[in-house]
């Protein structure tokens, strides 16, 4: 059996490899698409596929991670970012880059719960059902964050110095990134049983047998959201979030291109704008336990964490009178607070919601979570954006701050979370419990 020691450090590097790919294209990406043709109505229709993938496969591919294992999940996502990034690097016209979105989009969806879940599992066998899950996922939240720091700076500074299809650059150490993703997961992700089972099936059965029990995986973490109101209320939280961190990098390039007067200063200001949140949210993860320990308990602390990313929000909204480097300034220093308190509240919102649901539900679970973010995602499209054009940007980050604070009182008289029953684990141990009383 893997030491929890063990599965922790495994799980960083793999949430680490997970997010150097996204951080290292985020800066140049856009621009590559322009500089290879496309106008910004093409560029929103690129990344309308990618969101609208993700919100079709979310659920069926959580689903499959239940059945079939999360590592071969996490590997197939791997792979599938690998194609996807290469097609983008050689695009040349809409439809390549409408392909590369729509690939990245699946693998994406396949990798927004198998890695948590395989934690959690590798948790409870090493060390029981009521294991504390903070440290770890406060070094695995920790770790992505780093990666995505890193690979926006690094995506940023690399078409400065490299020769030729500069740009296309950093697609491609991304890629490189992707591939070794791959083979850590087929080294580093070893199941000792699946969610369904309680063991790893024999050579994963026939794709018709496990194609059958998606479904009934998906109905199971639907039910469980509708029936348990506080796992509901926890995942309404992931709209709000959506709606937020959609907002803000939907407005503030257009934002900081408006105190720069030009597109490559804005480029390289929203590089460092970024990578401080991303800096930011590192510190906030590795800080959640304690300041859930110094709130009195986690439910408080993520009430706390989600007032003060609203007030956040709400100074950058105010920083939009702004001008010139001050307004530069305040843009970062308010970026700093969104992404550090943002990481504290989903730290311990993740482990709120890991402990309402049975191993067998868990990849889910987290698939529903990350469907809510993306849904809030597009209500924030549809509705920040035509309002910032009509009333101002400073207008429609008021509007996410105030739906963010709206957001905490899901957090009051939470229920008390209900006995994990499925996981063989926690149903092992009331047996044990109710035979010796």
């Amino acid at each position: 059996m893997m030491s929890s020691e063990a599965a922790r450090r495994r799980y960083a590097l793999i949430q680490f490899l997970t997010w150097l790919p996204p951080g290292l294209t985020m800066a140049p990406m856009v621009l590559l698409m322009s500089v290879r043709g496309l106008d910004i109505a093409q560029i929103g229709l690129v990344f309308a596929a990618y969101s609208a993938v993700i919100v079709v496969m979310e659920l069926p591919t959580g689903g499959l991670a239940d059945v079939i294992g999360r590592r071969v999940v996490l590997a197939v996502a791997a792979a599938v970012n690998v194609v996807g990034l290469v097609t983008m690097a050689l695009a040349d016209s809409v439809w390549p880059f409408l392909v590369a979105s729509v690939l990245k989009g699946v693998a994406r969806a396949l990798s927004s719960g198998p890695a948590q879940a395989w934690y959690v599992d590798a948790l409870h066998a090493a060390e029981g059902p009521e294991a504390d899950l903070k440290p770890g996922l406060a070094v695995g939240a920790t770790a992505g964050a780093v990666a995505l720091t890193i690979g926006a700076l690094t995506g940023g500074l690399l078409p400065l110095v490299a020769r030729g299809d500069a740009l296309a650059v950093p697609v491609w150490a991304a890629a490189g990134a992707s591939v070794v993703l791959l083979v850590t997961v087929l080294w580093a992700m070893p199941e000792t049983r699946t969610a369904r089972g309680g063991a790893v099936r024999g050579a994963r059965g026939r794709v018709a047998e496990v194609m059958r029990d998606v479904p009934a995986t998906i109905v199971d973490g639907i039910r469980l959201g509708l029936t348990d109101r506080g796992l509901g209320r926890l995942l309404l939280v992931s709209i709000a979030a959506g709606v937020m961190l959609n907002g803000i990098e939907l407005l503030t390039p257009g934002r900081l291109a408006a105190l720069t007067g030009r597109a490559d200063t804005a480029s390289a200001a929203y590089a460092v704008v970024t990578a401080l949140g991303f800096a930011a949210n590192a510190a906030g993860s590795l800080a959640a336990p304690a300041v859930a320990r110094l709130a009195g308990g986690s439910v408080r602390a993520a009430v706390l964490a989600t007032i003060v990313v609203a007030g956040a929000v709400a100074a950058l909204a105010a920083s939009a009178g702004l001008n010139g480097r001050v307004g530069i300034v305040a843009a970062g220093v308010a970026y700093v607070l969104i992404f550090a308190g943002a990481s504290v509240a989903e730290l311990l919102r993740g482990e709120l919601i890991h402990r309402r649901v049975a191993s067998g539900r868990r990849a889910t679970v987290m698939s529903v979570d990350s469907l809510q973010l993306q849904f809030g995602a597009m209500l924030s499209s549809v509705a920040l954006a035509p309002l910032a054009n009509a009333a101002g940007t400073g207008v429609a980050w008021t509007a996410a701050a105030v739906i963010v604070l709206g957001s905490a009182l899901l957090y009051v008289r939470l229920p008390a979370p209900r006995p994990a029953f499925g996981d063989p684990l926690v149903e092992r141990n009331s047996v044990e419990g109710h035979n010796r009383a």
